[in-house]
């Protein structure tokens, strides 16, 4: 019986064009089509789209010091584990399934970063760049938990949904991946197919507390 081959090649490229080529994000002509409600002194929830962020989905053995090792030396990120996140000043770590994380980075790094991994990494795992495919909704102010805790299952009290958390779930009659980033401020990550519906159920939930289509003045700076 000959032995089993092993050595397989993946071939990747680099998905941003070297050409000054325009553009538009999952939510360009959704948040042009929106109406504010309230200006940023008034409003108590702030709704905006993080994007154009370069996004790439990790699959590996937790359990495996080399998978976990390969990982934190290509991002300088230690591995999160369940239900968490891993954050420096250029990248976000989100835990998604036992054997899944997905990376939000700056879009024009997200090849190389992609290269660094398949370097640092052997054995079975996989990467896979998802940056066409999704977006990210930013939902803040003081009033965006409640929002939150109208459109999703989840409960989103500081003692259920820390700062740090990850949780994918549904999101009204579609899917999010929730990550609270600080105690008023939230990130969801929506398939680009469903990100207009998000939009507009968040719209929506949120024009009771006072809407402001964009970030908070303090976030402008």
């Amino acid at each position: 019986m000959s032995e089993l081959q092993t050595d397989t090649r993946v071939s990747i490229m680099n998905q941003m064009p070297e050409a000054n080529v325009t553009a538009c994000s999952a939510l360009y002509f959704s948040q042009a089509a929106t109406q504010p409600v309230f200006g940023p002194g008034q409003a108590q929830v702030f709704l905006w789209e993080d994007a154009l962020r370069g996004q790439l989905v990790i699959r590996g053995d937790a359990s495996n010091a080399d998978f976990t090792k390969g990982v934190s030396s290509a991002l300088d990120l230690a591995l999160p584990g369940r239900l968490s996140s891993s954050v420096s000043a250029t990248m976000a770590l989100l835990w998604i399934a036992p054997d899944e994380w997905l990376l939000l980075c700056d879009l024009e790094q997200a090849f190389a970063i992609e290269t660094r991994l398949r370097d640092a990494l052997t054995g079975h795992y996989a990467v896979i760049n998802v940056s066409g495919g999704q977006t990210q909704i930013r939902l803040a102010g003081s009033a965006a938990a409640r929002v939150l805790q109208k459109s999703i299952p989840y409960a989103v009290s500081d003692a259920h949904f820390p700062v740090g958390k990850v949780v994918t779930t549904a999101l009204s009659k579609t899917q999010a991946t929730v990550r609270r980033i600080d105690s008023t401020d939230w990130e969801l990550t929506v398939r680009r197919s469903f990100a207009d519906y998000a939009w507009r159920w968040l719209t929506d939930a949120s024009r009771e507390y006072g809407l402001h289509l964009g970030q908070p003045e303090h976030d402008e700076n």
